[in-house]
């Protein structure tokens, strides 16, 4: 595997508390690379910490070869773009001008953006599918939009790893599939690697090739989804019952959290019971 990202024994804190715990993983070019686990287990954190945005405590991490401590801020925005969960719209710049943002880490001080800025910033654009809003204030936007022009915005900036927190979190269903087929899209055509904080596994197994899963700062388990979401380390994750099932739609694990008026019926144990009884008669219906 060509290393896009390699961390070792990472630690990080917030004054005297300790939110990552000596974390190692690596991810390679091109990987589809998600991050999961409960509230607070330290996902967001990480990711500030590889945009350059928090420093660790302690640990090593090294970015396409170089480490990633070397690096300052403008090389970084060259290599790294990152979309946080949320971005204040304080003002109503066009969705023109909030993609042309992106090529600020190419530009000199006092340089304005030329022809070759603009082409950059319209292929980003029509890409991802909002050439048509190019003049609309970005606050006039929907929520499933705005997400596009910001993923237009880290585009435009030509990164070799697109950092994501949560971007399917305001969306509705048919919003965060579209944004996930872009997302996967641009990587298979862009040989870009994405690493991405999500709260839903299911979009994580469907979507990732790899997943580190998180609990209180710890990596609980990482690998391919088939191999890694088992109800053993589901429920030491997230300290809940589920039911995991192949997908009819893939090689990748269905998950299904348990709700407690059925425990109150059932019981736990009888839960588990059915679960891998229904495991072991079911086979995934590969179209």
């Amino acid at each position: 595997m060509t290393r896009a990202l390699s961390v070792e024994k990472l630690g990080a804190s917030y004054g005297r508390e300790k939110v990552i715990h000596e974390l190692s993983f690596e991810v390679g070019t091109r990987d589809f690379f998600v991050v999961a686990g409960p509230n607070g287990s330290g996902k967001s954190t990480l990711l500030k910490i590889l945009a350059g945005l928090h420093h660790p405590s302690n640990g090593n991490i090294t970015l396409f070869g170089r480490p990633l401590a070397s690096c300052d801020r403008r090389e970084l925005s060259r290599i790294v773009a990152y979309m946080p969960q949320t971005v204040p719209l304080d003002f109503p710049f066009t969705v023109e001008e909030v993609v042309l943002m992106g090529r600020s880490p190419h530009l000199g001080l006092f340089q304005v953006e030329g022809r070759a800025d603009m082409e950059k910033a319209r292929e980003a654009m029509e890409s991802t599918q909002v050439a048509h809003l190019a003049r609309r204030p970005i606050d006039q936007l929907s929520g499933g939009e705005r997400q596009r022009v910001f993923l237009a915005q880290a585009l435009c900036q030509e990164p070799r790893l697109i950092l994501l927190d949560e971007p399917t979190a305001a969306l509705d269903l048919a919003h965060q599939v579209h944004l996930m087929d872009l997302l996967e899209e641009l990587r298979r055509e862009r040989d870009l690697t994405i690493l991405m904080v999500s709260h839903d596994i299911n979009l994580a197994a469907m979507y990732g090739n790899r997943i580190l899963l998180l609990k209180d700062g710890r990596a609980v388990g990482q690998g391919p989804p088939l191999d890694l979401l088992t109800l053993k380390v589901l429920e030491e994750t997230y300290g809940c019952v589920v039911i995991v099932e192949p997908s009819s739609l893939g090689e990748f694990p269905r998950v299904t959290p348990v709700p407690g008026r059925y425990l109150d019926l059932r019981g736990k144990r009888a839960i588990q019971l059915f679960v891998r009884s229904s495991i072991l008669h079911r086979r995934p219906k590969i179209p």
